[in-house]
This record gives C-alpha cells, structure tokens and sequence, in this order.
C-alpha cells in the first residue's frame, strides 16, 4: 500500500518489531474507545433528555445511612442537611465506627426522633467502611419493622450533602420492581481551587457519559456517596445468608480477600462497585440518575489525591476477578460486553500508557513516529482528545444546553486531557500494591468546612 492510505492504516512500518506491535494494538485499543465513548455519548444525552419529573417518593420509606470515624469536622453538616430532607418515611442511621475525636460527641447534641446512632467499638470498630455498612444494615433489619420491597437504603458519607429534592428524582427508577440500586450525580463542593475543579468534572464526565449511557442497559456502576439500593436487593446479595444472590455471584477471589464480616458488602478498596456488580450478577438493574445530586469534598493536594486514586485503581483490579461470572452471565450480550471491556479496563489503560511512553523515548533518541501533515495531526488529535472532548460536552451541555455549554465542553477538554494523564501513574502503584498484598489506607483528613 502506498500514499495516504498508508499514512493512515499503516502509520508504524519502519519501527523495530516491538513499538511496531505495541503501538499497532494500543491504535485499534483507542479506536475502539473512541467509539465506545461514541455510542455511550449518544445514549447519556438521551437518557438526560428523556428524565422524567420528580415525584413518586412517598411511595418508600428512606434509610440514609452514615458511616462516621473521625468526622468532627463534617459530620453536624452532613446530618443537619439530612434532616432538611422532606420526605414522608425518614430514618437516619450514623455507624460511629471507634471515633475517637468529638463524633460521638456532636452526634450525641443532636435530639431528633429520625436519628439513631449505632456505636461500635474496638475490636470491631475500625475494620472497613464495608464492615461499617454491614454493620448497619444488620441493625436496620433486625430492629426496624420495614418492608424490603418498598425500603431505600441511601449510604452518604461524612462530608456527603444530599440535596435536598434527590429522593423524588430516585424514586421514579425504583417503581420499577427490577430496579435494586440508583446511584445519584456526584458533585464537588469546594470546586474552587484548579484540583477540585479538575474532580468536579471528572465526576460529571462519570455521571453524564458513562453511567447515563449505561442507563437502558440497566448496568449503571453504584458509587458509594449517594449509592441508592432496595432492601430486598441488598437482602439478595447478603453473604450471611445461605439463600442469597452470593451464590450466583461466586466470589472468584476465594480466600485471598479478606472479609472482615458479613452482609451484602465485601471488604473491597471498592466495595460499592463490588456491590454493584453483585447486584446485577444476580438480576437487578441499576440506574444513574443526574437531577439527584451529592455533594462532597475534593482533595486539595496532588499527595492525598494519588493516594485516593491508587485505592480506586487498586479496588478496579481487585473487582476484574468477576470478569468470568459477567462472561458467563445470562445479561444482554452489549451489555455483558460492554461490563467485560469495562473491567478489563485497567489492562487496556497500561497498554495504552506504555506505547505513549515507548513514544517519548523513541521520540528523544530522535526516531520519527508522526506525520507533520495536517490530516495526519487532526487525526492524531481525534484519537488523543475525541473521547475527553466527548466527556466534558457530555458534562456541561446537559446542565447548558446552549452556545455557551457547548463552548465550555469545548474549552474544559483541552486542559482535561492533560489532568487524566497526570494520574495514569496511579495505575503502576496500585498494581505494585496489588502485587505484593498491600490493601491498608490511612484515612484523608477533611478540610474545615
């Protein structure tokens, strides 16, 4: 082949065999991306367009459950934006889990009939947020008369701020019986430094492109902050129960992960998308819902957010061992797919990453690996921006859809890009972690509020 053609489909003769066969898979890899993040785009508008009006929350009775250890700073914040909450059934549990600040203290000022608080204390205190959350939902189903069907359990963090409308907006999804969890729009509240802002839109791209795509499918991924789930959903993935969803959502990862207590959560970096996965391994759908929002804190500083993110990439890896059962599973085929691609995930990224630094390299030793064309540099910038362009218009139209939305989604991706990449590396430490069995964080500080 020879001409442009050439330049196009054949861009890597000429290079030794290695770079030649990596950057030729690490092309087709982002290809594919690309238009997966085509097809997810496309459906997210949709599924923003086609939201329906707030209502129907009268219907349940709602469960915000807290986990506190060491929340001085945020936790009155937290409950008091929970009280304003106007829904008819409301109960708010807070797991005060071996704080030993003034938690305990500040929940103690509080005299509010809907507040319970459970304590736990060493040695069970301290265990995970999944011990936490297993905790609570052990106390919540043996001391409250509800009904599973018809009970959302909301978990919210310390520094989470539910707005205040959300529950309308969820509960259109859970008038569907299929429905078992509904995770709502994570927002920043301290978005106003470079860093934070860089995160509140990152949650946004997550909320507007890949979760709301994925709505149709029923296969929208749960978060933690904000994570709506049915009683009788979690009931069905609880790994204290001999009859529970567990056993057609084997744990694949036997006894290399330790479960420090049982109940619907497993002690994962990441136990809301582990529990996530669970749910609809076991025939629920799940759903993103936009107009329900969470506020919480974004990290300030590089160190603290490194050190979230490798937890996160560390919780992927972890989570890639339901890739058989998601294969094996009965789930719409696109969708089945499209959760395997999704959890392998982090393989792709490093192949990715690995052929741009194999690029930097050759590029310093002075070998020639892209075209000074201009079609072939408009190419290349499709391929290295099209999907961030895809996220931050996602992101901003849906909240603006004008000249001026369209104009910042535009605007946001060109520096975007950039701040993704800052945290590939993230990937190489998790994996070191992941590697040698280290799974123990120390918990970030909040910033005053």
């Amino acid at each position: 082949m020879s001409g442009p053609l050439a330049t196009w489909w054949l861009p890597f003769q000429g290079l030794p065999l290695f770079p030649e066969v990596l950057f030729s898979i690490a092309f087709l890899i982002i290809l594919a991306m690309l238009g997966w993040t085509g097809i997810l785009f496309f459906r997210g508008l949709r599924a923003d367009r086609e939201a329906v009006e707030s209502g129907d929350d009268e219907r349940f009775e709602w469960v915000f459950v807290v986990p506190a250890l060491n929340e001085e700073v945020t936790i009155a914040d937290s409950i008091e934006r929970l009280r304003q909450i106007e829904v008819e059934r409301k109960r708010i549990v807070v797991v005060n889990d071996g704080s030993d600040d003034r938690t305990g203290e500040i929940l103690a000022s509080f005299d509010d009939a809907d507040l319970t608080v459970i304590e736990r204390r060493p040695p069970n205190a301290r265990q995970g947020k999944a011990a936490a959350l297993n905790h609570a939902y052990a106390e919540i189903s043996r001391n409250l008369p509800l009904d599973p069907d018809s009970t959302i359990i909301c978990i919210v963090d310390a520094d989470g701020r539910i707005t205040p409308d959300s529950p309308g907006y969820v509960a259109h999804h859970f008038l569907d019986p299929q429905v078992g969890g509904v995770q709502s729009l994570v927002r920043i509240y301290n978005r106003h430094r470079v860093l934070t802002w860089f995160q509140d839109l990152e949650f946004s791209i997550y909320g507007h492109l890949f979760q709301a795509g994925r709505n149709r499918w029923g296969t929208a991924g749960m978060g933690g902050n904000g994570q709506y789930n049915r009683l009788s959903a979690l009931s069905s993935v609880d790994t204290s129960s001999g009859k529970s969803g567990a056993d057609r959502a084997p744990d694949p990862d036997g006894e290399r992960l330790k479960v420090r207590s049982l109940g619907p959560w497993r002690d994962r970096l990441t136990e809301d998308q582990d529990l996530g996965l669970r749910l609809i391994l076991a025939g629920w759908r799940s759903r993103q819902e936009n107009r329900a929002q969470v506020d919480q804190q974004g990290l300030p500083g590089l160190r603290p957010l490194f050190r979230q993110r490798t937890r996160w990439s560390q919780g992927n890896l972890q989570a890639m061992g339901l890739v058989g059962p998601i294969g094996r599973s009965d789930l719409y085929p696109p969708a089945r797919f499209e959760l395997v691609v999704y959890l392998l995930m982090p393989v792709l990224q490093g192949i990715v990453g690995l052929s741009l630094l194999v690029a930097v390299v050759l590029a310093v030793g002075g070998t020639g690996i892209v075209s000074g064309s201009f079609w072939w540099l408009l190419f290349i910038y499709v391929l290295g921006f099209g999907g961030t362009v895809m996220g931050c218009l996602s992101a901003r139209f849906s909240t603006e859809p004008d000249l001026a939305g369209l104009g910042k989604g535009l605007l946001s991706a060109q520096v975007y890009a950039f701040y993704s990449w800052l945290l590939w590396p993230v990937l190489l430490r998790s994996v070191a972690r992941q590697t040698i069995g280290r799974d123990g964080w120390v918990k970030t500080a909040r910033e005053k509020i």
